[in-house]
């Protein structure tokens, strides 16, 4: 039986959705060392339609790694890549 996990909802004064992906982006590329944050999930929302999320990855699984996720852009071009860091945008 796995334990439950946490999720923190640190919210923000930023008015745009591309804001808050470069946001999360930033604190993914600066915060990547702490292994207790895990930003394969990372997702936003509007502070009053926090049932509608957005994520900061595709995620979908790649085929040539099983047990892998795309680190791509959600809704990105192309092929998925595990690999993949660039912010969204």
């Amino acid at each position: 039986m796995s334990e439950e996990r946490w999720i923190i909802h640190l919210p923000t004064r930023l008015t745009s959705r591309e804001r808050a992906a470069e946001l999360a982006a930033s604190l993914r590329d600066s915060l990547g060392h702490v292994d207790v944050i895990d930003f394969d999930y990372t997702t936003f929302s509007e502070e009053h339609r926090q049932n509608i999320r957005y994520g900061l990855h595709c995620n979908l699984p790649v085929d040539r790694d099983p047990g892998r996720c795309c680190r791509r852009p959600e809704g990105h071009d192309g092929p998925c890549d595990e690999r993949a860091s660039a912010p969204p945008g």
